[in-house]
């Protein structure tokens, strides 16, 4: 089947021509491995000759199968012999001529962009710096001291403000229960001002196992109409109660927190912490930096439906992490007041600016590969792949033999590209150093994780039915 290429911005377009005797040959293959559904009178069912069921069913009865044979095989072929095309989408199919002396057809699609690096050494960008001050040190210190409360029982003591207590209670207003006064074994934090004002605060002073009556007045503007102003009276009884007692900064405290023989020890070692996450986040402030710069500074397009690919994966995502829980997407688009719809169009941008980094990098590490300036050894490859292995059980056989060289030499050429950019731009600092604040990813890490889609679709081998019988 011959065909021709025609290169256009973003799109490439395939012309193939059908000659009679390759039509005839797809023919009588549709015919061979299809005639076994046919049943024609005075015929065992599939011995019919394929002349007496073209009659019998009509002419084009096997056209539709033979074209798309021919167009999946053309496909192939042109994919095969252009390996530089890179398809991004389905392909458009057109069939402009279809006679006894040829058949013509066409495969146009969309390609991954060409992208044009523009400047990513030389650059002068703003260097970030987080510090760390005696009160973030006291800050993690308190934290600490947060997760590790002591909850005391309280027995021989009345009760305090900050007890968090089990209680029983039933209002009445005038001699009458109403609808939400009462509940048993409700938990009350005294001092949480959850109830309304005056419940709380003539709770101090009760003993465990007491039941008094105490009196309030509901807000004018309560909520339920029919209570707003209204006087009550709430029978209480006091099952039980426990205290929170948060760890002094002892030497005791520093030995549960880890192997540590005083506070002092563990205090230098939470501060030591804290400053190397503040030069890790930094670091990631300026791998952030870089990147941003170079992909704003290379020229290209990003096609439309790469950007709805990615969209696509980040919503199977979703569906696939609200499973674990029991969710179907359905229900979550419809708790949030949402919907497919309005996710696609919300995280449009963000999906178009992952796709356009991604391409960006991978235009980045091409560049770098063939100029020399970063490369993957075997040696290393198999060195993460041995590192991967220890970790999860499996030997370096098998991960090779499921394809993860490839994946690990990726990750070995990410990480240069990266260190190579860091080291040939300059990093100045041109405001006051930051406070540490809350961990951050950088931009290829988060573009990582939130895309595990390709950087585009695969080669498709496959194409939409577009015939003129089918039209």
């Amino acid at each position: 089947m011959n065909y021709n290429l025609e290169k256009s911005e973003g799109k490439v377009k395939f012309t193939f021509t059908v000659l009679p005797d390759e039509w005839e040959a797809e023919i009588n293959n549709v015919f061979n491995k299809s005639k076994h559904r046919f049943n024609v009178p005075g015929f065992r069912k599939g011995h019919a000759p394929r002349k007496i069921v073209e009659n019998y069913y009509g002419q084009g009865v096997f056209f539709d199968d033979a074209i798309n044979n021919c167009i999946k095989k053309g496909y192939t072929q042109a994919l095969d012999e252009n390996p530089e095309v890179y398809p991004v989408d389905e392909p458009q199919v057109d069939i402009a001529k279809f006679d006894e002396k040829e058949i013509i057809f066409t495969l146009e699609v969309t390609v991954k962009p060409e992208v044009k690096l523009g400047a990513y050494t030389g650059m002068n960008l703003e260097k970030i710096e987080y510090t760390v001050k005696q009160d973030d040190v006291k800050a993690a210190i308190e934290r600490d001291k947060k997760a590790h409360v002591r909850k005391i029982e309280i027995k021989d003591r009345a009760v305090q403000n900050g007890d968090k207590l089990t209680i029983d209670y039933s209002g009445k207003v005038d001699g009458v229960k109403f609808d939400g006064g009462s509940a048993e074994k409700q938990e009350l934090t005294i001092g949480s001002n959850m109830f309304i004002p005056g419940f709380e605060e003539q709770l101090i002073g009760m003993n465990m196992g007491e039941t008094k009556d105490i009196s309030v007045k509901f807000p004018e503007e309560y909520h339920a109409k029919n209570l707003a102003g209204k006087d009550a009276i709430f029978t209480v009884t006091v099952h039980s109660g426990i205290v929170e007692e948060v760890p002094a900064e002892t030497d005791d405290f520093a030995q549960e927190m880890g192997p540590y023989e005083t506070f002092a020890q563990y205090k230098k070692d939470v501060e030591k912490k804290l400053k190397d996450d503040a030069k890790r986040r930094a670091d990631l402030a300026d791998e952030n930096n870089v990147i941003e710069a170079v992909v704003k500074n290379a020229e290209f397009t990003v096609p439309d439906c790469m950007v709805q690919t990615q969209l696509s994966y980040e919503l199977d995502d979703l569906k696939y992490r609200l499973s674990a829980s029991g969710l179907k997407i359905e229900d979550y688009f419809k708790y949030i007041g949402s919907s497919e719809k309005d996710f696609r169009e919300e995280r449009k941008e963000d999906a178009h600016n992952t796709v356009r980094t991604r391409l960006v990098i991978e235009a980045l590490i091409k560049e770098l590969t063939n100029d020399g300036k970063i490369e993957a050894t075997d040696a290393e490859v198999d060195a993460k792949l041995a590192e991967f292995a220890e970790g999860g059980k499996v030997t370096v056989e098998q991960l090779k033999a499921s394809g993860q060289s490839e994946y690990f030499k990726n990750e070995l050429l990410m990480n240069k590209a990266i260190a190579f950019l860091k080291a040939n731009n300059t990093f100045e600092k041109k405001s006051k150093a930051k406070k540490a604040e809350p961990k951050q990813e950088s931009t290829t890490e988060a573009k990582a994780e939130q895309t595990e889609a390709p950087a585009a679709a695969p080669k498709k081998r496959t194409c939409k039915k577009t015939t003129k019988e089918s039209e």
